[in-house]
């Protein structure tokens, strides 16, 4: 292990995470809400902590190894949060213990949208922008977007790309070159957010709220500067644009980076991942819809809007609402919750399994099906006519009862604290896949439960955000082993 390169590249990363502090402190000066001291403290304190981390190991030329990788990743989560938390300490207005702002900015940069603040919309703007930005940065990931920046200062970069992106398939690479890789990414990624800001800007948002929510809306967070969230605009429009924005950013960036390349959207609907997706969206709905119409008083085209709206939110794992879906009948909150389990696609923003594993389980369980029928015979499971090596179907049922397991000792644990089962069950799933809205207490927001509980949510988001492994890795004595 290269502790030395470790501490270099960590000076680094958080020095570059200070310039962060700029933007909402002009905010604060923009709106002049008395915040802006904070903001330049805060970046003080996380450009000192980053030159001490990176000035005993400024001459460090060593390569960057697999493991170093895996313990950079989750250790600049870490730190990160722990800084990313001191504006939430410090602002009178928030009046926050140090969990509390270390939860609702773990929650910000995981993208969870889990948050513990209430009385939002008397925040200051800068706090507000603040949370919105925390999310952003956190969306595709603050370790990609070094990886654009780590090899111009001579610090390989792909260990870190592994460690960081998400879904069953690590090594593939839009471009030759990871550095490129990044680029391209980030360019989509902040494509998408100008063209969602103005968007909501143009459905009648005012410029402040367009570009926070874009943030969040592209980041799949979940984040907003109201209590009512996108419901506070009581607009069709605006709901209309966010979800599909939310289904735009659930999708893989490698589809989004490929018709950019290509200038042609027709490789999304051949995508099998995309229509699985797309499918199960829309049988959800169907759902919710009628059981709506039939069991409650809902205006049918209330029906069908809220339905969609909060399928999309839920199952992307974003968390916006234009309704409390909790108080819906029994069945349906604890339906949308699983579809969060599933969440959006590979290599998105989305949290959760990813639906590509969900597809290639079932997969594999018809082909177990077949096999009870005719025991001799030979059966692959194939996507897009291509078969699926039996290496990625064990990795996908390892994740995924990894996963189980996960989520039930989280939920054990949850319980041990005092949590009644409703709310602890949602609580871990609700942090787990990094979707934020839960049931019962942590229905509205999480400052009703303990201190406890929020320690062991704020694991189970950085366990989400990092797809179980890569923290769990840290974890098993033959990762230390020389």
């Amino acid at each position: 292990m290269h502790y030395r390169i470790i501490l270099r590249i960590l000076g680094i990363l958080l020095m570059v995470f200070s310039i962060s502090m700029i933007p909402p402190a002009i905010v604060s000066h923009i709106y002049n809400d008395g915040v802006h001291s904070i903001f330049y403290l805060c970046l003080a304190i996380t450009v000192a902590t980053g030159f001490v981390f990176w000035l005993p190991a400024n001459n460090v030329k060593e390569e960057l190894r697999t493991r170093d990788g895996f313990v950079v990743t989750v250790m600049f989560w870490l730190v990160l949060s722990i800084f990313g938390a001191i504006p939430f300490a410090l602002a009178e207005e928030l009046n926050l213990t140090i969990v509390d702002a270390i939860f609702e900015s773990m929650s910000g940069l995981t993208t969870t949208g889990a948050t513990v603040i209430t009385g939002i919309d008397d925040l200051p703007k800068s706090i507000l922008f603040y949370r919105q930005q925390l999310q952003w940065l956190g969306g595709m990931g603050i370790i990609v977007l070094a990886v654009a920046i780590l090899p111009m200062l001579g610090i390989g970069g792909m260990q870190l790309y592994r460690a960081e992106t998400p879904g069953p398939v690590k090594d593939s690479k839009l471009t030759p070159r990871i550095t490129e890789t990044a680029k391209a990414l980030w360019y989509i990624y902040a494509t998408l957010t100008l063209v969602c800001a103005l968007s909501y800007w143009l459905a009648g948002m005012s410029l402040f709220d367009a570009i926070t929510h874009s943030f969040s809306t592209v980041a799949i967070g979940g984040f907003s500067t109201h209590d009512d969230s996108i419901g506070y605009f009581n607009s069709p429009l605006i709901e209309a644009i966010c979800a599909i924005f939310m289904l735009i950013s659930a999708i893989n960036f490698g589809l989004h980076f490929f018709a950019w390349r290509r200038q042609s959207i027709s490789h999304y609907w051949q995508d099998p991942e995309v229509k699985f997706f797309l499918s199960t969206l829309s049988i959800t709905a169907v759902v919710c819809v009628t059981l709506l119409s039939i069991t409650t008083n809902y205006e049918p085209s209330k029906a069908i809007s809220d339905s969609i709206f909060m399928v999309v939110s839920i199952a992307t794992t974003t968390g916006f609402a234009t309704t409390d879906f909790a108080s819906w009948p029994s069945v349906l909150p604890f339906m949308l919750l699983l579809t969060a389990f599933a969440g959006g696609c590979a290599g998105s923003t989305a949290g959760g399994m990813k639906i590509i594993r969900v597809l290639l389980i079932w997969k594999q369980g018809h082909r177990e099906i077949k096999r009870l029928v005719h025991p001799n015979a030979v059966f692959s499971v194939k996507l897009s006519g291509k078969p699926i090596s039996e290496k990625v179907l064990q990795a996908v049922w390892g994740f995924f009862s990894v996963y189980m397991m996960v989520f039930v000792v989280m939920l054990l644990l949850l319980m041990t604290t005092g949590l009644d089962q409703i709310t602890a069950w949602s609580a871990v799933a609700a942090t787990l896949n990094n979707l934020g809205p839960g049931l019962g207490d942590v229905s509205a927001n999480y400052s009703s439960i303990n201190d406890t509980a929020k320690w062991i949510l704020c694991f189970s988001m950085l366990l989400g955000r990092l797809e179980v492994f890569t923290l769990l890795i840290l974890f098993t004595p033959i990762f230390w082993r020389r």
